[in-house]
């Protein structure tokens, strides 16, 4: 039928799934670097694409149905968190994505079945096969099957604002505060990936990763806001 049928049956095998057609979730699989080193065949950035819109309209109908209590300021700070690429590695880490990916050699060797932005990426790229395979029913079973509890748990309130926080806390003890800045950007057009660096007079305190300009931001800012010894430099 097609090569690597063995890593295709292997992941729906290990993840108790069933696909009409399994190229779908061949394609779901296949990075661009590998690709490109079989003579540009077809990957998984289109997949991706569609993915990460059934995942957003998932999670967001969700938290519509089940917290009718929340704003929709609120649900929209859920939903950032929910979506963003620290939960999809989460997701991805559960299922050891990581192991049945088709990489290219250079991204093999430079530790690309870890990598966060792919590994992101490669789960909204099975969302899509699984919409594409059984429907929309079947994609949102997935997603919750696999987020509902981490939903439960931003839902309750851990949907920190870390770069408001940080701002807040740094111009409360220096006349100078934090600024941010992309020190990276990678990826397609239609599926970018940033790298944020948050500094402190003209120094940078650490950078954070996201699949956009503000969720890498955020990321940055979590990661002093829970560094006591970068705290103490900025005198807080």
């Amino acid at each position: 039928m097609f090569s690597n049928d063995n890593l295709v049956r292997s992941f729906l095998n290990d993840n108790e799934l069933v696909f009409n057609d399994e190229k779908l979730l061949y394609l779901a699989l296949t990075h661009p670097s590998y690709a490109q080193e079989k003579n540009n065949m077809r990957n998984n950035q289109r997949l991706e694409f569609l993915g990460d819109a059934v995942l957003n309209f998932v999670v967001a109908e969700y938290l519509y149905n089940r917290y009718a209590n929340k704003a929709e300021g609120e649900l929209t700070k859920i939903r950032a968190k929910v979506v963003c690429e620290k939960a999809l590695m989460s997701v991805a880490r559960k299922i050891d994505l990581g192991q049945y990916l088709l990489l290219g050699r250079g991204e093999e060797m430079s530790g690309g079945r870890k990598r966060k932005s792919i590994l992101a990426d490669a789960v909204e790229s099975v969302i899509a096969a699984i919409y594409l395979d059984q429907g929309y029913e079947a994609a949102r079973a997935f997603i919750l099957k696999h987020l509902e509890d981490f939903i439960s748990q931003i839902a309750g309130g851990d949907y920190y604002d870390y770069k408001s926080k940080l701002q807040e806390l740094v111009q409360g003890k220096n006349k100078e505060n934090v600024s941010y800045s992309i020190i990276e950007e990678s990826g397609p057009a239609h599926a970018k990936s940033f790298v944020a660096g948050v500094f402190f007079r003209e120094k940078i305190l650490a950078s954070g990763e996201g699949k956009s300009k503000k969720e890498a931001e955020q990321n940055a800012a979590e990661k002093v806001m829970k560094d006591k010894d970068l705290l103490n430099k900025l005198g807080i």
